[in-house]
């Protein structure tokens, strides 16, 4: 009978112990895995080392991997159930784990030891691990010498502190703020979240309704509430969060001068590195050849999605003088024009069709399509956990597991705001034990939570991201590649890594689909074919203001880390840069004092700068692999053809990363991604 370890963060056999871990158990948890990686480190970089993969693998890779596990679970932990005390300890031992990496990643005797290797005697999966191996020595420094490369420690690990600090602000400026209004203020709002809203001022011990920034709360309020002076207060909050525009007590939290230094390190990187700007260095490990061919993209988007962009606005403007009183709508009144004008013209609202989606029964559907497409069993299973909402789950094929998965619904304080995916582990030929390990992911979301004895309910729009977040995961999780570099989303291109999660979306609009993952919530009917088909003719509603703020964003991201910053008044003015983009792009303009900048976590703190048209980049991948499905639907009937469902399996799921994706696009259409079916999927094409 085996012990368990006393710190749970060494505790690495099995899953991670999350109902154990306490904050003091980072920093001597660290101590030990730091040092182990270190000797590791040291050990393969000696001369008498043979230059082999295997041996290599068994030494440090096992090493850094528990290491990696162990932060993870930290990091995991960080997001989704902050307190003073783990952030304390998870900001004290982020800059040694940072060092480490960066030490890694930049030391030549490692280097020398990658380019030794005879390259014919590798495996394919490990050729490709060893390529991009090689890719990321490059960029990681490792050719760097004396004082650059004391630089480059020195930027990566500021860097790192810095998207910390940006994530903070942006977490502790959203949980600040919140406004408790009367009943009168919320004429129009939800029932179920007026209900939510007295329940948390109750539980402050306060008056009124408590409103707050977080999606569940704050969305409602902006498409439903008939008072436009509330919709106001709440957009400026929300539109100024981390700001320098913000209420007086919350500018602590400003994110101005973090934005500025981390783009002043970004481009002092690219430099050392001998790019022209930050952009050329995040795509160097990315399918688009260049800045110049992304803001090609992006542009010619931006051209054909104008004239729908235009139509929707003029329509917006129309229905809002003339039903709702509002000549001038303001950036505040859009959403609630925009959902009155969709109730009118297709007689059915967000809030009718959320009685149907009840979390349980959209997770039943949404099982049921996995299971019937891939050819698995999902059953629920046990784990430590960190939170009583949490479930854990495992993937079967026949008696074997495929892999496992935490899902992590529900919004709440300390949880950063978003949905995504992570890796626990990845599935991995053990070179240390010959075992095979499986892959386990973490599934998160920011859903309401349900009310008394009722369900959680999900809006269309949640059923959507459930479904995105699940395309992730079975990316991760049902790969069948045994090279842990290489396996499930691990060296996938960062621009196709959005094709998985982005093509389980299309099921959400599939009536033979939803048939099976609605229940009312009073009555346990399924959702009506009728109130289904008024959904679907609403469902390209604004598609051409859509895709314009998606190109907005994509186009103020690469123009930024390309160094197209004016400089107004000796400093780089980040928000000079934002009103240029919008002027060329956008039909609807922010007020001057939006701050949406400061909250953009995706490119100053969750990985992607100069990367955030990978979003619409792999839109045309993942809507050009689910036309297959379409093609199939016309001959079987339905979309969830098994035998094109194993062919995409086969072809992208379980490759992973060990290819280019370009290659496993191929080997499942046959041929290369056509911008066709995003517009056709996006009713932007004229007839």
């Amino acid at each position: 009978m085996s012990i368990a370890n006393p710190n749970p963060l060494l505790d690495l056999d099995g899953l991670p112990r999350f109902d154990a871990i306490a904050p003091a158990d980072v920093a001597p948890a660290l101590d030990e895995l730091l040092a182990r990686a270190d000797e590791a480190l040291e050990l393969v970089t000696a001369d008498t080392f043979p230059a082999q993969w295997a041996a290599l693998s068994a030494t440090l890779d096992v090493a850094t991997e528990r290491l990696g596990r162990a932060w993870g679970a930290v990091n995991h932990l960080n997001s989704v159930a902050d307190s003073p005390e783990l952030r304390a300890a998870y900001n004290a031992a982020l800059p040694r784990v940072t060092e480490f990496w960066t030490r890694l990643g930049a030391d030549e005797r490692l280097y020398a030891k990658y380019k030794a290797m005879d390259v014919a005697q590798l495996t394919p999966e490990q050729r490709q691990a060893h390529t991009n191996a090689m890719r990321g020595f490059v960029l990681g420094g490792a050719e760097l010498q004396g004082a650059a490369k004391e630089r480059f420690a020195q930027l990566q690990e500021r860097q790192a502190e810095l998207g910390q600090k940006f994530s903070e602000n942006s977490l502790d400026a959203t949980d600040a703020f919140a406004y408790f209004a009367t009943e009168e203020e919320l004429v129009g709002v939800p029932t179920d979240v007026v209900q939510a809203a007295r329940a948390a001022a109750v539980a402050d011990g306060k008056e009124g309704h408590k409103l707050t920034l977080k999606m569940p709360s704050y969305l409602p309020v902006m498409q439903f509430a008939l008072s436009s002076a509330l919709r106001e207060r709440l957009y400026r909050a929300h539109t100024t969060r981390a700001s320098d525009q913000s209420a007086e007590e919350f500018r602590k939290f400003d994110n101005s001068a973090v934005m500025q230094e981390l783009l002043a390190l970004r481009q002092d990187e690219a430099a050392l590195l001998g790019y022209a700007n930050f952009a050329e260095v995040s795509l160097m490990p990315k399918m688009a050849r260049s800045p110049q061919q992304v803001v090609d993209f992006l542009r010619d988007l931006a051209r054909r999605a104008r004239p729908f962009a235009e139509q929707d606005l003029a329509d917006l403007r129309a229905f809002a003088a003339e039903h709702l009183d509002l000549p001038d709508p303001q950036p505040w009144d859009w959403s609630y024009v925009g959902e009155k004008l969709k109730e009118a013209r297709y007689a059915f609202s967000e809030q009718e069709v959320k009685t149907y989606f009840t979390a349980p029964k959209v997770l039943q559907g949404l099982f049921r399509i996995i299971e019937t497409l891939f050819e698995v069993a999902i059953r629920p299973d046990n784990a430590p956990i960190w939170h009583p909402g949490v479930q854990f789950f495992r993937i079967e094929r026949g008696t074997h597991l495929v892999g496992q998965f935490y899902l992590d619904p529900g919004a709440r304080t300390g949880k950063r705001g978003g949905a995504w995916m992570d890796d626990v582990r990845a599935r991995w030929l053990r070179p240390d034990t010959g075992a095979l390990q499986t892959p386990v992911a973490h599934l998160v979301c920011n859903f309401a939570e349900g009310m008394g004895d009722k369900p959680a309910l999900l809006t269309h729009d949640d059923v959507i991201t459930l479904f995105h977040e699940f395309g992730h995961g079975l990316h991760h999780l049902l790969t069948q590649v045994n090279e842990r570099d290489v396996s499930g989303i691990s060296g996938v291109e960062w621009d196709a890594v959005e094709l998985p999660s982005q093509f389980m979306e299309n099921f959400c609009w599939e009536w033979d689909v939803l048939k099976h993952m609605t229940a009312h919530v009073d009555t346990g009917e399924p959702l009506p074919r009728a109130l289904y088909d008024k959904m679907l003719a609403a469902k390209n509603f604004q598609s051409g203001l859509q895709t314009l703020r998606q190109v907005e964003f994509s186009l103020f991201d690469m123009l930024l880390h390309m160094g197209q910053v004016p400089v107004v008044n000796g400093q780089p003015d980040i928000l000079a840069l934002l009103k240029h983009v919008r002027d060329e792009v956008a039909v609807l303009q922010a007020p001057a004092y939006n701050r949406t900048p400061h909250t953009f976590g995706h490119i100053f703190s969750g990985g992607y700068s100069a990367g955030y048209y990978s979003y619409k980049w792999a839109e045309v991948l993942s809507a050009d692999a689910y036309a297959a499905f379409e093609e199939a639907a016309q001959h079987t009937g339905t979309t969830l053809d098994v035998a094109t469902g194993r062919r995409y399996r086969e072809a992208v799921l379980e490759a992973g990363g060990s290819r280019p994706a370009m290659e496993s696009f191929k080997a499942f259409r046959g041929r290369e991604p056509q911008l066709d079916a995003l517009l056709r999927h996006q009713g932007m094409t004229t007839a």
